[in-house]
């Protein structure tokens, strides 16, 4: 198959966001990627329950899918009207950064992910979503550091 005879829908950009700067500096940069190339752009956010309550009880009312739904409405609402030639998919999945992106990644024509910039020896002791990224996804990735 050339170039020539895939479609502009076959392109998928794939950008991770948890509302950080960094991430959202990336999201932008990734809609106007898709804009120029006439790809799709899939908005994946990734959550996991809570380690450090230790023994203590979760929340009836704790519901970090919908919380985070009700992060990405403004955003989204945002990035449609900036971007109106972009078609915008969402998806708020329980697990890991790192394997979820890693997994969005199989079929996508580009990861984009931010980078919070902890710097290298933070990176070394508790791992980095991007790092992990770079190295493991299945197609390009273009990180985003934040700029202090």
């Amino acid at each position: 198959m050339t170039s020539e005879t895939v479609s502009k829908r076959d392109s998928n950009i794939v950008v991770g966001t948890d509302g950080s700067k960094a991430s959202l500096r990336a999201l932008e940069w990734a809609a106007r990627q898709a804009e120029f190339t006439g790809s799709s752009l899939e908005i994946v956010t990734a959550w996991e329950w809570p380690t450090s309550y230790g023994w203590s009880v979760i929340p009836d009312s704790y519901d970090p899918a919908g919380d985070l739904k009700a992060m990405l409405e403004p955003i989204l609402a945002t990035l449609r009207a900036e971007h109106p030639n972009v078609e915008v998919t969402t998806r708020i999945v329980e697990g890991h950064p790192a394997p979820v992106l890693i997994h969005a990644s199989h079929g996508a024509s580009l990861l984009v992910v931010g980078s919070r910039g902890h710097g290298e020896f933070v990176g070394m002791l508790i791992g980095s979503t991007s790092e992990h990224c770079v190295a493991h996804a299945a197609c390009p990735v273009v990180v985003f550091r934040e700029i202090h």
